[in-house]
């Protein structure tokens, strides 16, 4: 039984390198197709992380060449690549601060079309999180029990911190704004894989 190793990360410039120069590198791109059609890197193929959790022994059974596996500021692609390398994929890093990073580095984006320019899940949690304690703070003033709502979403984004999981990001992943054009698995992972 081969004991699974954490994933490297790989810089947005050591990446850009490694595009330029490997015809056998996959990119899995595991944010939501929401997030995907506003903006990745060329080539990178869309299966979000409440897909690829379900799907990584195929996709490790599957998987040739090396997989860098990319989401917007890295968490959910270390989720998926932990996930992948306990599957069996070997060849596998992480492009460290993902899409964030990749873009502060002015390499090239892809989006579609006729894409909608969406917020990253990241900041849509900061926008919800920070109006629940906004608002729960403000109502305090007439209802004093409130503030424990402002202390739940405290002590929720601390785990989430700790865990490197997020509920609420998980939530909102499942809203229709996210979703963007459905993204068929099979024929992702074949692309991935292929």
């Amino acid at each position: 039984m081969t004991t699974a190793t954490a994933p490297k990360k790989v810089s947005a410039s050591a990446l850009r390198a490694e595009i330029a120069g490997n015809r056998d590198l996959r990119l899995l791109d595991v944010r939501t197709p929401g997030e995907y059609q506003s903006g990745h890197i060329a080539g990178a193929v869309n299966v979000p992380l409440d897909q690829v959790i379900p799907n990584a022994d195929k996709i490790a059974s599957q998987a040739s060449g090396r997989v860098v596996v990319i989401c917007q500021a890295g968490q959910r692609a270390s989720q998926a690549a932990d996930k992948l390398a306990a599957a069996g994929v070997e060849d596998l890093a992480v492009l460290d601060d993902g899409m964030n990073a990749w873009m502060a580095a002015g390499a090239p984006i892809e989006d579609t079309a006729d894409s909608k320019k969406r917020w990253a899940l990241e900041r849509q949690v900061r926008l919800v999180a920070g109006s629940i304690v906004a608002t729960s703070v403000l109502a305090s003033i007439w209802k004093p029990k409130a503030r424990f709502v402002a202390g739940g979403i405290g002590a929720g984004l601390v785990f989430a911190a700790v865990s490197n999981t997020c509920m609420m990001g998980s939530a909102l992943m499942k809203l229709p704004y996210n979703k963007g054009a459905a993204t068929d698995v099979d024929e992702a992972i074949s692309c991935l894989c292929g």
